[in-house]
């Protein structure tokens, strides 16, 4: 007897109140095809979850900032109400500004912040570590009941989800690292006619992150608490590179059970369009290889390619009914 597939929909998403972060991600390959279907999704589910949760935040840590475009509202590093919604706000993460903002506030008189700005720039991945800690700055000090993510292209995604763990050691470093060198730097700064505790204060901010970063990356691996939405084409290259990211979050023990197929293609009876019946029986059986790959343990939502953009509230809100409610043709 055949196994029961699991409902392909992202209710079970909605109905887990437990979640506190959830990820919407997608594959590199196709970007600017699929960079919209992830924002879409993304934009849809936060709307569902603000009908079952008190409040939900949507933060974009995309460079491409489609949540402005999505709702047609301008979105800041601020989080703001979405117009329409009284319990849904969005916010767009800029980790450049975030690194000037921290070299900014070090010194302000110049010599000592452009000494730290290139010790900053000197981490390797940088942007995704103060993307990270922009987040938690605004995250830590305000209540949501859910937090919904319209995340980067996979490298730069998985790079971020990875930075609670490297920063809590970058951060036990550098606790090592200023008992050595915090004097020294000290008297540099009186030297330059910067305040002679600048630096000092500096490594105590770092050090005031520990906890928190520590406390995230718990709940980053706590599947009661986080979970990563694949959205994907039924193309070869997109499910092989979901594949991948699928591989990757788990040897990062982050849960994904739920995998969005976007852009499908289902001609209208009788149609005689070659090109469509050709590209529809392509998208069936990477669909089907998808169908293979996951059935056991993921949600396959399937959405249809539409004749117009979805943008705007109104029409993110009729959109987003698909994610709860099967298509159907």
């Amino acid at each position: 007897m055949a196994e029961e597939t699991l409902p392909p929909t992202l209710q079970n998403v909605i109905d887990q109140k437990s979640l506190k972060w959830i990820f919407c991600g997608m594959s590199p390959p196709s970007r600017s095809r699929l960079a919209l279907c992830k924002t879409t999704t993304s934009c849809s589910l936060a709307i569902q979850l603000a009908r079952a949760r008190e409040s939900v935040l949507l933060i974009s840590t995309d460079p491409a900032h489609n949540l402005s475009d999505a709702f047609g509202q301008k979105f800041s590093k601020e989080a703001t109400k979405v117009n329409g919604f009284d319990n849904l706000s969005a916010m767009e993460i800029d980790p450049t500004s975030a690194i000037q903002e921290m070299v900014d506030q070090s010194d302000q008189n110049g010599m000592m912040g452009t000494m730290m700005q290139d010790l900053a720039f000197a981490i390797p991945g940088v942007d995704e570590a103060m993307s990270f800690a922009e987040i938690m700055k605004h995250v830590k000090s305000m209540e949501y009941s859910v937090i919904v993510f319209d995340t980067a292209p996979t490298g730069h995604t998985l790079r971020f989800l990875s930075f609670p763990s490297v920063l809590e050691k970058a951060l036990g470093k550098l606790s090592t690292l200023s008992g050595r060198i915090g004097p020294m730097l000290n008297q540099m700064s009186s030297l330059m006619g910067a305040q002679a505790d600048a630096t000092e204060d500096m490594f105590s901010k770092l050090e005031s992150m520990r906890a928190v970063i520590t406390e995230v990356n718990t709940q980053f691996k706590d599947p009661e608490k986080t979970t990563f939405v694949c959205v994907c084409i039924s193309e070869f290259l997109s499910l092989y590179e979901t594949e991948r990211l699928v591989q990757e979050l788990t040897a990062y023990e982050i849960d994904t059970h739920n995998i969005v197929v976007n852009q499908l293609l289902f001609p209208k009876p009788g149609s005689n369009c070659d090109h469509c019946r050709v590209r529809h029986n392509m998208q069936q059986k990477y669909l089907r290889e998808a169908h293979e790959l996951y059935d056991e343990f993921f949600h396959i939502v399937q959405l249809p390619l539409l004749t117009e953009e979805v943008r705007g509230p109104q029409k993110l809100q009729e959109f987003s009914k698909m994610l709860v409610e099967p298509y159907k043709p």
